[in-house]
């Protein structure tokens, strides 16, 4: 191959990075993540049946959708593997709140995150708009998995 080739890479993909990684059923436990109908759930309960005659241990998981609240259930063979998602907790400072629903969240870095929408959690959302309208130093916490980011959290920093 010669050095004159110019080659053309498209910049649309990220680092490759997978939304999910596989872990054995029986090894996911009550607290822990797990994908459930291409949703990124929380699991709240967990039951394992025996082996039947000819099978496998099955888990039951009863598991909450982190974003929505929604009740999913699933039930897979303890040894085969789930899709667990890549949860992150990231923890920004409010700027500002736009008429448009949005809120304007400054980063670590400085720069500024303006792609947030306003909680759908009463509690948060009014927690989050009283203390903004007091003039409090307000921090969020942003929950990102598959994707998808929601706000989960307000903390009070202290006023500006």
């Amino acid at each position: 191959m010669s050095d004159s080739e110019d080659h053309q890479f498209e910049s649309k993909a990220d680092a490759g990075a997978s939304k999910t990684y596989p872990m054995q059923a029986g090894a996911i436990r009550k607290g822990g993540y797990l994908v459930i109908k291409n949703r990124p759930c929380k699991v709240v309960e967990v039951s394992t049946s025996k082996t039947g005659k000819h099978g496998h241990a099955k888990c039951h998981f009863v598991a909450l959708d982190i974003f929505n609240g929604k009740k999913l259930e699933d039930i897979v063979p303890s040894s085969h593997n789930c899709d667990v998602p890549h949860v992150d907790r990231t923890e920004y400072q409010l700027i500002d709140i736009s008429e448009d629903g949005f809120v304007s969240l400054l980063t670590e870095n400085g720069s500024t995150k303006d792609d947030l929408k306003l909680p759908t959690d009463d509690a948060i959302l009014t927690q989050l708009k009283d203390g903004f309208a007091e003039g409090k130093d307000l921090a969020l916490t942003v929950m990102s998995a598959m994707g998808e980011e929601q706000i989960c959290a307000v903390k009070d920093v202290g006023p500006r």
